[in-house]
């Protein structure tokens, strides 16, 4: 299912394996680099996986033999799975490519989607992604999180915002390489149940915001 806003085409792609994913976004941007093809969004769910970037060590694996997928994209490893939005942009970026200001941009779209649930997110000095902020219930912790890949000047990889997904998938890693914090998901903060159904309109209508002006 596709709809296009701004320029921007979003592709709802459902429930998806992560290479079929992986392989799609490759093929989009071959075309967008090419010029055949205008600057797209997929919108998905992965069924259960974890993705290590470049930056990954070692000791923030999992121990218990669980599989990883190594990929190209920056970061560290995360987790993927039901209940849990995944947004790749396949996205031209204006010359002279600022891939900072990419990042900030996507950052917004997700700060602007927590707080139309009602839920106040920001950003944390020296860390990707969305983040809740420390208050009485605990450290900062993850709500979103970001790994992109620039080639040839168009995006690859990049979102993520945890929904109503099983939180405990994050314990057996250390997740973007981060040890003093946590991660966290829409219903676990708001204690009500937000779906991947409920949120993916919302960022949906939000996405033209990583297009540079």
């Amino acid at each position: 299912m596709t709809a296009t806003t701004s320029g921007l085409t979003a592709v709802k792609a459902g429930v998806l394996d992560y290479q079929a994913a992986w392989d799609e976004q490759r093929r989009l941007h071959e075309s967008v680099v090419a010029g055949e093809q205008g600057d797209t969004v997929l919108l998905l769910e992965h069924p259960s996986v974890y993705t290590a970037g470049k930056r990954t060590e070692p000791w923030d694996r999992p121990m218990d033999g669980t599989p990883v997928i190594d990929v190209d994209r920056g970061g560290k490893i995360t987790w993927h799975g039901p209940g849990q939005l995944v947004g790749y942009p396949i996205v031209k970026l204006p010359d002279p490519v600022d891939v900072v200001a990419y990042v900030r941009r996507t950052e917004q779209v997700l700060i602007d989607v927590c707080a139309e649930f009602g839920l106040t997110a920001g950003r944390v000095e020296g860390r990707s992604g969305v983040w809740v902020p420390e208050d009485d219930r605990g450290p900062a912790r993850k709500v979103a999180a970001i790994g992109i890949r620039v080639a040839r000047g168009v995006t690859l990889h990049g979102f993520s915002i945890n929904c109503d997904c099983d939180l405990t998938y994050f314990d057996r890693i250390v997740p973007c390489g981060i040890r003093d914090a946590g991660v966290t998901s829409l219903t676990a903060e708001l204690g009500r149940p937000v779906t991947v159904a409920d949120v993916l309109p919302v960022v949906e209508r939000r996405l033209p915001t990583i297009v540079a002006a």
